[in-house]
């Protein structure tokens, strides 16, 4: 048997050895990247729900390039597993024939087609939040929550102008600024609305730095934070007890509807986060069980998969997508950095009596922000117990950068 025949066997080392040197070092690179995040996944250094399949879709799709192209997008080479640009390079009756033959090819096609690519999942993801959190936490402390959620959006809003150093759109600019938010269905809603073109390497690059938060904040907070302050002991807030289911389902209520009457343009995913909330301040307890439990995991769990085999290293090592990770870092850095001034804002104010660390958590990574600030708050004091007041400034981050979200796509979408 030849070699030619045993390549012809064992495709994935013949696309290999056919590939440009710099793109066998890319493909063999994110393989090992997403063994990395599994093996971070198991440890609990990442989020595992969402790393484990990712790191697992990374590895395996750029492992899986074989010798097949039925769109003859990628010079012959492609994979059974989605196709990010079917439809997109011909007129429409082209499209559709072009969509139906990926669909029955491609096994993550139909989940990709029919609830990533329209931000259907994001809505879900967003549904089974608003299903797990308690909005006392913002309601006992209202102006504390909000204040710091608005601090922590510096990442969102200076990182606009400074993409559009870089070449970038405003359209494009205002989408990967968003990544600043931390929030993952925030990210998808507005790169779909405002940069299409770009919607899966900023998705990707998105989720990958979420994941990325619980283990770099850390080291942020530290840096900026003395120990001594770190361990600031706050007054026991409010028992959460004593705010009602009513008031809870009030509050739902009548914020959706207002932020909806502002923002229409994001209403569904308004509505989707406030009816989570509402499922579970109703005592819907069947409803709220597969809402945050069915409905939120298989979700995320799909979520992840698309992610990581969409992270083919001919899409992640476009060189238009290395400022693109840059700039997803550097807005996620500023954010923390400006949920921990604001932090430091009321410490002053409250002269000392408020411990600065809750500020990141107004960067809305729910719940991981807000576990992170009780970690580092706890590690350099017991005592200080400041969990109710970091998941008050999450849940509000949470709102922000949707409301954020929503302006940029009003003042940006016609444009």
């Amino acid at each position: 048997m030849s070699f030619d025949s045993i390549l012809g066997i064992f495709q994935g080392f013949a696309t290999l050895i056919s590939s440009e040197p710099l793109m066998v070092a890319a493909r063999l690179g994110m393989m090992a990247l997403g063994l990395v995040l599994v093996y971070l996944g198991k440890k609990g250094t990442l989020e595992p729900l969402l790393m484990i399949p990712m790191g697992l879709g990374m590895a395996t799709v750029n492992a899986a390039v074989m010798f097949f192209d039925p769109l003859t997008l990628h010079q012959g080479l492609g994979t059974l597993f989605v196709e990010a640009q079917a439809g997109a390079t011909a007129d429409t009756v082209r499209n559709a024939a072009d969509l139906m033959t990926i669909l029955q090819i491609d096994f993550l096609q139909p989940i990709y087609t029919f609830m990533f690519s329209n931000g259907l999942i994001a809505c879900f993801v967003f549904m089974g939040i608003g299903s797990i959190i308690d909005v006392s936490f913002v309601m006992l402390h209202p102006f504390v929550s909000m204040f710091l959620a608005l601090c922590a959006e510096l990442g969102t809003i200076l990182v606009l102008p400074i993409a559009q150093l870089f070449g970038f759109s405003a359209k494009e600019a205002a989408a990967i600024a968003m990544v600043g938010g931390a929030d993952g269905p925030m990210v998808l809603f507005t790169s779909l609305k405002l940069a299409p073109d770009l919607f899966v390497p900023i998705s990707v690059v998105a989720y990958l730095y979420l994941g990325l938060t619980y283990g770099g904040y850390p080291y942020l907070i530290k840096l900026m934070v003395p120990k001594n302050i770190r361990g600031t002991p706050m007054e026991a807030p409010p028992a959460t007890a004593s705010v009602t289911s009513g008031q809870k389902l009030a509050f739902a209520v009548i914020l959706c509807t207002f932020l909806s009457f502002l923002f229409p343009v994001a209403a569904p995913l308004f509505f989707s986060f406030f009816l989570g909330i509402a499922i579970r301040e109703s005592g819907l307890k069947p409803f709220q069980d597969f809402v945050s439990n069915t409905l939120l995991y298989a979700s995320t769990l799909f979520l992840g998969l698309l992610l990581g085999v969409l992270c083919e290293a001919s899409t992640i090592f476009n060189p238009r997508i290395l400022p693109l990770l840059l700039l997803g870092m550097l807005a996620l850095l500023l954010s923390g950095i400006g949920g921990i001034l604001g932090g430091y804002i009321l410490w002053f104010f409250k002269k000392g009596k408020f411990n600065p660390v809750v500020g990141i958590a107004g960067v809305s990574c729910v719940p991981s922000t807000a576990k992170v600030a009780q970690k580092i708050a706890a590690e350099a004091n017991p005592q200080a117990m400041i969990m109710q007041y970091a998941l008050g400034a999450n849940i509000s981050g949470v709102i922000t950068t949707a409301i954020i979200a929503a302006i940029y796509v009003s003042v940006l979408g016609g444009k």
